[in-house]
């Protein structure tokens, strides 16, 4: 029997702390507590009742135009993740052909990324990009120590360089690892740093730039050619060693398909590592992050630790330990499965897609898209300025959520604070018919605050001729 409160005393306070099932079976004639663990067991299939009717109420992850993150594979991806989900990521003597995949995905990515080094890759795969952001960041800092320490000089005031529009990963791992953070600012309508801005804030402190290719509030890419370049001249003039990391993390599988062509990876002297998100662009489910670095060189030895453990030793570089190896199964079969041809058709319909969007949502005279053209598919969009409207994009976003599309509005980074947004992320699943629904919703709801506000003026007009 499970343990509960009596029936005579449950009060509708107590209810609140109780799952009330509804299934006709006897086990489940008594309410099973939310925040303890219950004193006996359940059929499994009731368990599995009661999990997935609560999560009836999230969100449609379809419908969620708000992450980045994967919300659809392919069956057989899915079937081979649900065949590797009991796999250890960190157990590689055990399961040494999951490690071979992770080190075939390093080299991919090596090779995606130019890496002047093909024969010896460098990187690992993380649970995110967020964590390898630290992880490279970690890499920065340890390489500038070392070299402040080669001319004697202090080591306890490092510094980074970054944008005020960066993701919070890199606020985080300036505060994890006493690392001054000097945010650049940006402006409206000029979301990216300006290099006099980056090259006024460095110093011989300065552990690194970090440039980004596709920010989080805009999906703008940073001109990373442009830094290197002012880099390159700002070490020759002072003898710093300044180097710059791209965080990648949207835009490290879109650039190398849509705009082979433009340098911001390896190719460029100072880029000395990237970060890529697995789960975003890369399409696979979360979480999956990769860390790359230039040349083995770039990740300093006494960062990695061998480990004596479960059957040999094994170097290991992350924040994590133990974690599943099955999104390393899935990256390496979207590989092998999609190529660059592959890669290159979706990335081209997910940004037809949301050009279309875009296109469509300036049709219709109310909302202005923040930037002209776009980098990646993301539009980061407002309500037009010269255009009087009495609702704001966070009603707008209320009223798409009664339709199941999830479309965040949030005001912007520093600066351009006073600048209240929407944003869609166009991803693999977003098709173009569900692109053509979406738009009809927003029009519908346009139309709908059109009338109500002609009906209060309406009304208003009625009373003051009374």
């Amino acid at each position: 029997m499970l343990h509960h409160v009596k029936k005579d005393k449950r009060n509708s306070e107590d209810r609140k702390n109780y799952i009330m099932p509804i299934y006709g079976s006897r086990d489940l004639e008594d309410p099973i507590p939310k925040y303890a663990l219950p004193e006996g067991s359940i059929d499994p299939r009731h368990a599995y009742s009661l999990v997935r009717d609560e999560l009836m109420l999230d969100g449609n992850s379809r419908l969620n135009l708000a992450t980045f993150v994967t919300t659809w594979m392919e069956d057989e991806a899915r079937q081979l993740m649900t065949e590797t989900f009991d796999k250890n990521m960190i157990d590689k003597d055990e399961y040494p052909q999951t490690a071979e995949l992770e080190d075939r995905c390093v080299h991919i990515l090596s090779d995606l990324y130019n890496s002047p080094d093909e024969e010896h890759a460098c990187g690992c795969s993380t649970t995110g990009s967020s964590e390898a952001a630290m992880l490279c960041g970690m890499a920065l800092k340890w390489k500038w120590r070392d070299r402040m320490k080669a001319k004697g000089k202090p080591t306890d005031k490092p510094n980074m360089i970054i944008s005020a529009s960066v993701q919070v990963c890199w606020e985080k791992f300036c505060r994890y690892w006493e690392v001054e953070p000097r945010l650049i600012p940006v402006s409206d309508g000029h979301y990216s740093m300006k290099t006099e801005d980056i090259l006024a804030a460095c110093d011989e402190n300065t552990i690194g730039v970090v440039a980004i290719l596709g920010t989080t509030h805009t999906g703008d890419f940073e001109p990373v050619k442009e830094y290197n370049e002012a880099l390159e001249k700002y070490n020759a003039e002072t003898g710093y060693e300044i180097p710059l990391h791209v965080d990648a993390a949207s835009g490290g599988f879109i650039a190398p398909f849509l705009q082979p062509e433009m340098e911001w990876d390896f190719r460029l002297k100072w880029v000395k590592s990237i970060n890529v998100s697995g789960h975003k662009f890369g399409l696979v489910y979360p979480g999956v992050g990769w860390a790359i670095w230039r040349t083995p060189e770039e990740l300093p030895e006494d960062l990695i630790f061998r480990v004596n453990y479960l059957g040999g030793e094994m170097p290991t570089f992350a924040l994590n330990f133990s974690r599943p190896g099955n999104q390393i199964v899935a990256q390496y079969y979207n590989f092998i499965r999609l190529g660059r041809e592959g890669y290159t058709r979706i990335m081209q319909a997910c940004m037809d897609t949301a050009n279309f969007i875009k296109a469509e949502l300036e049709e219709t005279g109310v909302f202005q898209s923040l930037l002209p053209k776009l980098h990646m598919p993301l539009i980061t969009f407002r309500i037009r300025r010269d255009v009087d409207v009495e609702f704001d994009v966070y009603k707008v976003s209320e009223m798409l959520r009664h339709r199941g599309w999830l479309v965040p509005a949030y005001s912007m980074c520093e600066n351009c604070e006073d600048d209240n947004v929407l944003r869609i992320v166009v991803k693999e699943g977003m098709s173009m018919d569900m692109a053509h629904l979406l738009m009809d919703d927003i029009r519908r709801i346009i139309k709908s605050f059109e009338n109500e506000a002609e009906e209060k003026k309406t009304t208003k007009a009625t009373f003051k001729h009374c």
